[in-house]
């Protein structure tokens, strides 16, 4: 239990944290993984590179802190952190690791001794973090088990087929080597996949959403190729251009097991699916179960893209759009090209607005997936439109944290 004297240490570093928290986090990325090489298949390379991984610890940093007198707060934040964590199989011993060097890193940089005051404040308040965080994931592992079908760890997948979607997606289908039943998930849901990624001598792990209503023998999931750019700064893309590029039909990966908060949660209510790009992939899932039971009650399926050519799922919910009258569609192309038709392939030209989106039902469930700044922005809209926040669930594809 930290003291008041304690507290009030860890708040005093919230100014720094501010303005030097993405240094702080960086060395103690390069501190851990050069000491930790075997974490190295646990985290995001190419999020190290681009810096996206140590912005979004920083960010992380920074919340606790501010809030380190009530951390219930960060509620929301923490169960999407513990299902991450799930979906790499985290463990109890991995948080000391990770404690002794963020802790050291904390020593190095603000330049105070690891005996002092201040890191010794921080010293209980990680654990006391990860206390919470070890706790919850127990539950969630445990839960899992009880699950027909369910596994530890990874277990190894097959590739049985490759599907284009678009220019840019694919749609891989995964089945067991095992050759024994999958558990159910929720629509909406994903898993961790984790290839071996030859550039890096090493195996990397990714999450990808499942794209379909539960299956009893495969999974499928629907991936972007991100350009791999082994040699820039933005090194994203080593998984996805590992599949889209290498992978055959019959080749191995390894999957977790299906996990997140991001589902469907009432088949009784209104409901608008509300994506962007690749963020259509879960939506997917949760459109597929509707349909299975007929649509009970009105959906409203809004995508943006670029325009018909990476526009990836488009004749598929267009047939189930003519074939459910309680099926509505609607797409936006941001830049439409010279082939796209206008009232056919698109319905508006330029990026979803607050005027697209006032004609919604009020009553309606929003389920909102794609890149951070299109949640936000379309949040913010459906706040002003009258939608309660408790009304909106929403899937950031990206790097994440607390704040």
């Amino acid at each position: 239990m930290l003291s008041r004297n304690q507290i009030q240490q860890i708040q005093s570093t919230i100014p720094i944290l501010r303005q030097h928290g993405e240094a702080l986090t960086s060395h103690f990325y390069q501190r851990m993984l050069t000491k930790n090489p075997e974490l190295r298949e646990v985290f995001n390379l190419g999020h190290q590179r681009s810096g996206k991984q140590a912005k979004a610890l920083a960010g992380a940093v920074l919340a606790y802190a501010e809030h380190i007198e009530a951390p219930e707060v960060l509620q929301n934040a923490l169960n999407m952190i513990v299902q991450k964590h799930v979906s790499l199989n985290i463990r109890p011993d991995q948080y000391a690791i990770v404690g002794e060097n963020l802790l050291a890193s904390m020593s190095e940089v603000l330049n105070t001794p690891l005996d002092s005051e201040l890191i010794q404040a921080w010293a209980i308040a990680y654990q006391q973090l990860a206390n919470i965080l070890i706790g919850q994931e127990k539950t969630t592992y445990a839960q899992q088990q009880q699950q027909a079908g369910s596994w530890t760890g990874w277990r190894d997948f097959r590739i049985v087929k490759k599907y284009a979607e678009s220019s840019e997606i694919s749609s891989f289908y995964l089945q067991p080597v095992d050759g024994n039943p999958l558990p159910d998930y929720q629509s909406g849901q994903y898993l961790s996949l984790r290839v071996h990624v030859p550039e890096l001598g090493i195996k990397q792990p990714r999450q990808y959403s499942l794209s379909e209503k539960p299956q009893p023998e495969q999974y499928r999931i629907s991936v972007k190729h991100e350009q791999a750019q082994t040699h820039a700064a933005q090194a994203d893309g080593w998984v996805s251009s590992t599949l889209h590029q290498r992978s055959q039909i019959g080749d191995i990966v390894e999957v977790s097991m299906p996990t997140g908060d991001f589902y469907l949660r009432d088949t009784q209510r209104p409901v608008v699916l509300l994506s962007a790009g690749v963020g259509i992939t879960p939506m997917l899932a949760i459109l597929s179960q509707l349909a299975s039971i007929d649509f009970p009650q009105p959906v409203h399926f809004i995508h943006a893209c670029r325009n018909a050519k990476v526009h990836a799922f488009k004749a598929q919910v267009q047939t189930l759009a003519q074939q459910h009258a309680q099926l509505h569609y609607w797409v936006a192309y941001e830049q439409p090209n010279e082939h796209d038709q206008f009232g056919t392939d698109y319905q508006h030209a330029g990026r979803i607005g607050l005027e697209q989106l006032q004609q919604l039902p009020l009553n309606a469930d929003y389920y909102l997936c794609g890149p951070t700044a299109f949640i936000r922005l379309q949040q913010q809209f459906l706040i002003e439109l009258g939608i309660v926040p408790e009304q909106i669930f929403s899937e950031v594809f990206g790097t994440g944290g607390l704040s």
